[in-house]
This record gives structure tokens, C-alpha cells and sequence, in this order.
């Protein structure tokens, strides 16, 4: 019986083109794998905190040693791993905001993010994982486009999910999510529509297959 951790963290709502993607996976998994487990993390709804020192600091301290405060810290901290160590998958929404992750995210980063147990140069305790991130994105990035280049949400993603945690990742990429709504963009609707359809298939497409692997 496989577990998936779903993290969502846009903050459009019913509105978000991420959470419609993840929740297309979700539905296709859960009808695939009905006796799997889902654990949903919706990051914009209940943030968690950004990394601090009571955190950081605390855990190179002996329980006994430590702060009320660090206790607490450093307790969160270790939730969130043993979560994410739980998880046989991970699904992750990855809205571009600013070219960039939404800060919820790069929060829940952070705290997982432990040299000498999750990360490459320790013990790696994530590392095969697979995980399926959403990087929805107003605009188109592809090579030929104006913007190629400048999306730091794959590049970073995959460097700090797949080089430091040695996650297994695949991106999936609804795109220019803005024609709808911006006037100046009114041409490119027809291909927004061919990305949110690519999008959404591709999304059953990996939570079917990775569903049946994982019941296997």
C-alpha cells in the first residue's frame, strides 16, 4: 500500500491552474491505487515556518539541551521529514511567482533539507523518490521565447530536489496561464487551452503509471 504526499501552495484557489493539474493526478492515483494513502499539504492554507535558528540550531543539541522554543522547532522539523521519508511519492504544486517558487514552498524546503539525513552529502534518506511537480506559469519559457532562460522554478527545483535530496522528477508544465485574463495575450489562448489539456493528460498519464508501479 503506497503513501503520496501532496503539496499544494498556490494561492489562486479554485482559480489555480497547479492545483487543478494536482488534483487531476490525485484523482487518477487514488482511482488507480484506491487502497494507497494520500497526505495533502496544502502550504498556503497553513504555511509552515520559515527556517530559523531555533530550528537549525537546535538539532545539533541534545534533547535535554535544548529550548522550549527549540524543542518546538526542532519537533516541527523532524515531523515534516519523517513525512516526507514516509511517502513511497510526492506531488508537489509549483506555481511560478516573480520567476520564482512561492516562498510556502521554498519554507518547506528548507526545513526538509537536512545535511546528514535527507541531503546527497549525508544519507540521502529521500533519494529514488519519486516526485511529480506542477510548474505552472503565466507566460511560455521554451526555448525560441522571449523569456527562455528565465525560469528559476525548474532550475532550482531540480537542483535542490534532484541534486540535494535525490528525488526521481518530472515536471509537468501548464503554461501561459495568463491569456485568459490579459487582453494583450487574447492570441495565445488556443495554446494555453493545448497546454492545459497536455497538462492535465500528462497528469493521469504519470499518476496511473506510477500508481501501478508502486502497487506492484
Amino acid at each position: 500500500m503506497a503513501t503520496l504526499l501532496h503539496i499544494d501552495t498556490s494561492f489562486s484557489g479554485e482559480n489555480s491552474h497547479s492545483r487543478a493539474v494536482t488534483a487531476a493526478f490525485r484523482r487518477t492515483w487514488e482511482r488507480e491505487h484506491p487502497q494507497g494513502t494520500v497526505v495533502y499539504r496544502d502550504l498556503d492554507a497553513e504555511p509552515v515556518p520559515h527556517l530559523g535558528a531555533a530550528a537549525y540550531y537546535g538539532g545539533h543539541l541534545q534533547s535535554a539541551e535544548r529550548s522550549p522554543e527549540q524543542r518546538e522547532a526542532v519537533g516541527l522539523r523532524e515531523r515534516l521529514i519523517e513525512e516526507a521519508e514516509a511517502a513511497d511519492a510526492l506531488l508537489i504544486g509549483a506555481p511560478m511567482y516573480n520567476y520564482s517558487i512561492p516562498s510556502t514552498l521554498k519554507a518547506w524546503i528548507d526545513q526538509v533539507f537536512l545535511v546528514g539525513r535527507t541531503s546527497r552529502s549525508g544519507a540521502a534518506s529521500l533519494a529514488g523518490k519519486p516526485a511529480v511537480v506542477v510548474a505552472s506559469r503565466g507566460g511560455s519559457y521554451r526555448e525560441g521565447t522571449p523569456q527562455h532562460g528565465n525560469d528559476f522554478v525548474e532550475s532550482y527545483l531540480r537542483h535542490v530536489l534532484g541534486n540535494g535530496l535525490g528525488l526521481d522528477l518530472t515536471f509537468i508544465h501548464p503554461e501561459l496561464t495568463f491569456a485568459p485574463v490579459v487582453p494583450a495575450m487574447a492570441e495565445l489562448i488556443p495554446q494555453f487551452e493545448a497546454a492545459r489539456a497536455e497538462s492535465l493528460a500528462a497528469a493521469e498519464f504519470h499518476a496511473k503509471e506510477l500508481a501501478v508501479r508502486l502497487a506492484a
